[in-house]
C-alpha cells in the first residue's frame, strides 16, 4: 500500500510517501496560503512522481493542517450565535480572574469574546440542576424564535450550545440540536455535552464556542481537499492529525473539530518517539529547532505528555494535547545587548523575510544562523540543498556590529551566541523534564528541525543527556510523524467522588459509556473491536485542590480496588510536586477513556549485512570550523550523509551535510551510523550539574 501524509507549513508543505520496504520519500513544496489545497495538491503531484506512481496506488492519505488555526489566528471563522441557560449569557465575557500580566492595568480582555459578541449570545429558559435533574424544562418556542432570529437579523453560520450541568443531563442540547435543524437544516452546531461534557462553565462554553467557530471552515476545506485529491485519481478517507497525537478519519475530526486546533507540533513529537523506538530509546526528549522557535517535548515509556490545560493565544482550549513547550529561539533568532550589557539571544526573530544577514535578501540584524555561518558549521554554497546561497562577509559584518560593544572578536561572539541561545533552550528542557519529575539523564535527545541537528549535541550533554538520536529526515520529520502516528479517539466525563466513598458500579457504568462511545468511532473508522486497545484513566485531586492529575486505572475491573488508585494518585503526586499526602482525603473529578489502534508504519532501511567491521567512511573534504576547544579553528572533515555506510564511526570534530540539515559532531562526541539509517551521538559526561551559560 502505497501511503502519503501532507503536513502544511506557514512556508514550506512536506510531503512523504512510503511502500511496502521501499525506502521513505520526501519532498518540499512552497506552501499556498491563499488557496492551501493547490500547495497540497502540488506536493502529491511532485512524490507521485518522483517514485514513479500513480494516483490509483495510493491507499491511505495522513494530512496535518492548521486551517482551523489559521481561522482563530486571523478571525476568519463562521459567525457563531451560543446559545445558553437564560441568565447566562456573560460567561465567554465574564472569564476568570487570571490575567497573563497581572499588574498591566491597560491590558486587553482576554476572553474570546470575537467568537459571539453579546449581540449573538441568547439565554434559553430552561434548567438542570448539579445533580442532573431538569427542574425547568425546555422552552423549544424560544429556541425556535431565537434561532430564526439569528439566521434572519445576524447571518449565523454555526451555533454553539452551552446549558448549565449538561454534561451530567445531556437532554435540553441534544432537543435544541433538533430544532435548529428544523429551522435551518444548513446551520452547524455544537454541542457542550458531547464537545467537552466537563465541569467548569467558562472553560467548557469556550471549547464548544471554538468548536463551533471552526467547525464550517473546516468541513468546507475537507471538501475541497476530498473533491481535488479526487480529480487526481486519489480516492481515499481523509485521516486528519489531533492535538493529542492520535489520527482520526475526517468524517469523525468534524464531529469535534477542536480537537484539531493544536496539532500542529504533534506530529513532530509523534515522529520523534518512533524514531527513538528505532533507536531502541523509550524514553525520549523531542527537540525541533526551526527558524523562528523550538519545540521540546517530552516521551516517557513510549508515550507523549498529555495535558489538558493549552491554550490559544491567551484563551483556555481545554482539549487533551501533546504537551509541547515553545521558545524563541531558532535559526532566525536575533542577538542582542540588554541594558546591563548582557548578551541575548531572540525572542525576537528574523523570520523569513528578510531572513538572517547572510541570506540573499538578508537584514543587518546579527541572528543565529549567522553565527553558525561564521563558526563554519554550514556550507555557503551547499545551505539547503543548493536552493540558495549563503553570504559569510554579510553574516560577519552583522555579528560585528555587536562586538564593539562587548569588546571581543567576531568568532568569540558566534561561540557567546550559540552558547546562549544552547541555555535558553537547557533552560526549556529543564522545564519539561524535571519540573514534571522526570530525570533527563534517563532519556535521549531526538534532534530535528533545520537547525535542531546543529544544536543537539552541545544541548544533550549540557544538560546530562547521555545519547542524541538524528532521524534521516529531520527536516520532514512532522510529515513523516503522520504516518506513524495511531488512530485514536478519546472521550470524557465528569464523575465527582470521593474515593473513599466511590461507587464503584457506576464508576465501571461510565467506563463501559465510555468504552462504547469510543467503538463507535473506531467502528466508523472501519476497525474490529478486537484491535483496538483501550487506555483508562482517572482525574483525581486532593479535596479542596483546584488542578488534577491523572492516573492510570489499567482496566475496567481494577476500578474495585479503590486502594489501588490512591496508590497510584499519591505516587503521581509526589513526582510531579515532590511530596504527597497519603492521611489527606482524594477525589475523582473525571473519568476518560481513550481508544487507539497503531498503524503498520513505515519499514526502516534494510539492515547492513556486512558481520565484519564498520566500513569507513570517506570525507567530502575539509572546512575550518570553530569550536570553543578550538577557538582558532580546526581542518574539520565534512561528509555527505548519503554516502555514510551503516556501521560507520565519526569522531569530532566532524560535519555531515544533507539537504534539509547540517549535523555537526562537536569535538569529544562520537557520531554512529546505525543499521536503520539513524545517526546516534554519545557524549563524555560530566558527573557535575551543568552550569549556567555566561558571556
Amino acid at each position: 500500500m502505497l501511503q502519503i501524509a501532507v503536513d502544511v507549513g506557514g512556508t514550506f508543505t512536506d510531503v512523504v510517501a512510503a511502500r511496502d520496504d521501499q525506502p521513505v520519500f520526501a519532498i518540499k513544496v512552497p506552501s499556498t496560503p491563499l488557496h492551501l489545497v493547490d500547495g497540497v495538491l502540488e506536493g502529491v503531484r511532485a512524490i507521485l512522481d518522483l517514485i514513479g506512481a500513480d494516483a490509483e496506488e495510493v491507499g491511505r492519505f495522513v494530512h496535518g493542517t492548521t486551517t482551523g488555526t489559521n481561522a482563530v489566528l486571523e478571525r476568519k471563522g463562521a459567525t457563531t450565535a451560543i446559545l445558553t441557560t437564560e441568565g447566562f449569557e456573560d460567561v465567554l465575557e465574564l472569564g476568570r480572574l487570571r490575567r497573563s500580566a497581572l499588574y498591566d492595568l491597560f491590558t486587553d480582555a482576554e476572553t474570546p469574546v470575537f467568537l459571539a459578541p453579546r449581540r449573538r449570545r441568547f439565554g434559553i429558559p430552561e434548567r438542570v440542576d448539579a445533580e442532573g435533574r431538569v427542574i425547568k424544562a425546555l422552552d423549544r418556542e424560544a429556541v425556535r424564535r431565537t434561532i430564526t432570529h439569528a439566521v434572519e437579523n445576524h447571518a449565523i453560520e454555526s451555533v454553539a450550545v452551552c446549558y448549565l450541568f449538561s454534561f451530567l443531563n445531556p437532554v435540553h442540547e441534544q432537543l435544541t440540536r433538533d430544532i435548529v435543524a428544523e429551522v435551518d437544516s444548513d446551520l452547524s452546531v455544537s454541542l457542550s455535552s458531547e464537545i467537552n461534557p466537563v465541569f467548569r462553565e467558562y472553560e467548557r462554553t469556550v471549547v464548544t464556542a471554538f468548536d463551533a467557530y471552526i467547525k464550517p471552515v473546516l468541513s468546507r476545506y475537507l471538501n475541497l481537499l476530498h473533491d481535488a485529491l479526487g480529480s487526481l485519481g486519489v480516492d481515499v478517507k481523509l485521516q486528519l492529525m489531533q492535538s493529542r497525537g492520535g489520527i482520526a478519519s475526517g468524517l469523525n475530526a468534524l464531529e469535534r473539530p477542536v480537537q484539531l486546533l493544536l496539532s500542529g507540533p504533534s506530529a513532530g513529537v509523534i515522529g520523534g518517539k518512533y524514531e527513538g523506538q528505532r533507536a531502541n530509546f523509550g524514553n525520549v526528549i523531542t527537540f525541533d529547532m526551526g527558524g523562528t522557535s523550538s519545540d521540546v517535548a517530552l516521551v516517557r515509556e513510549g508515550q507523549p505528555l498529555i495535558t489538558t490545560e493549552a491554550k490559544i493565544e491567551t484563551f483556555p482550549l481545554r482539549v487533551p494535547m501533546v504537551d509541547v513547550n515553545t521558545i524563541g529561539a531558532g535559526g532566525g533568532s536575533i542577538a542582542w545587548i540588554d541594558q546591563a550589557g548582557g548578551l541575548r539571544v531572540g525572542p525576537q526573530s528574523a523570520g523569513s523575510d528578510p531572513g538572517p544577514a547572510c541570506y540573499p535578501s538578508g537584514g543587518v540584524e546579527p541572528t543565529v544562523t549567522d553565527a553558525s555561518l561564521v563558526l563554519g558549521y554550514l556550507n555557503p554554497v551547499n545551505f539547503a540543498g543548493g536552493r540558495f546561497k549563503l553570504n559569510p562577509t554579510a553574516a560577519e559584518r552583522s555579528i560585528e556590529r555587536l562586538s564593539g560593544a562587548l569588546a571581543m572578536g567576531v568568532t568569540h561572539l558566534a561561540l557567546g551566541i550559540h552558547r546562549v541561545v544552547n541555555a535558553n533552550m537547557a533552560d526549556q528542557i529543564r522545564l519539561m523534564s524535571v519540573k514534571r519529575g522526570h530525570d533527563p539523564r534517563k532519556f535521549a535527545l531526538v534532534a530535528f528541525g533545520g537547525a535542531g541537528p546543529v544544536h543537539g549535541g552541545p544541548l544533550a550533554a549540557d544538560i546530562g543527556i547521555p545519547a542524541l538520536v538524528v532521524p534521516e529526515k529531520p527536516g520532514v520529520l512532522s510529515a513523516f510523524g503522520l504516518l506513524a502516528a495511531p488512530i485514536e479517539h478519546d472521550h470524557m466525563r465528569t464523575f465527582v467522588a470521593r474515593v473513599d466513598d466511590v461507587d464503584v458500579n457506576e464508576m465501571r457504568e461510565t467506563f463501559g459509556e465510555l468504552h462504547r462511545r469510543g467503538l463507535t468511532a473506531m467502528e466508523a473508522e472501519d476497525i474490529p473491536a478486537d484491535a483496538v486497545q483501550v487506555l483508562y484513566s482517572a482525574d483525581m485531586r486532593y479535596v479542596g485542590q483546584s488542578y488534577e492529575l491523572e492516573v492510570d486505572v489499567p482496566t475496567i475491573m481494577d476500578v474495585s480496588t479503590p486502594d489501588e488508585l490512591l496508590r497510584r494518585f499519591h505516587l503521581a503526586h509526589e513526582q510531579v510536586y515532590a511530596h504527597a499526602a497519603p492521611e489527606n482525603a482524594v477525589e475523582i473529578v473525571n473519568l476518560r477513556a481513550v481508544h487507539r489502534v497503531v498503524p503498520t508504519p513505515p519499514s526502516a532501511r534494510p539492515p547492513h549485512l556486512d558481520p565484519g567491521a564498520a566500513p569507513a567512511a570517506r570525507s567530502q573534504g575539509v572546512r575550518t570550523a570553530i569550536f570553543a576547544e578550538y577557538p582558532d579553528g580546526v581542518e574539520t572533515p565534512i561528509f555527505d550523509r548519503g554516502g555514510l555506510p551503516p556501521g560507520a564511526e565519526l569522531k569530532g570534530p566532524a560535519i555531515v551535510e544533507q539537504p534539509d540539515t547540517t549535523i555537526v559532531v562537536y569535538p569529544g562526541h562520537t557520531c554512529r551510523v546505525c543499521d536503520s539509517g539513524l545517526l546516534t551521538m554519545s557524549f563524555a559526561l560530566s558527573d557535575q550539574l551543568p552550569r549556567q551559560a555566561t558571556v
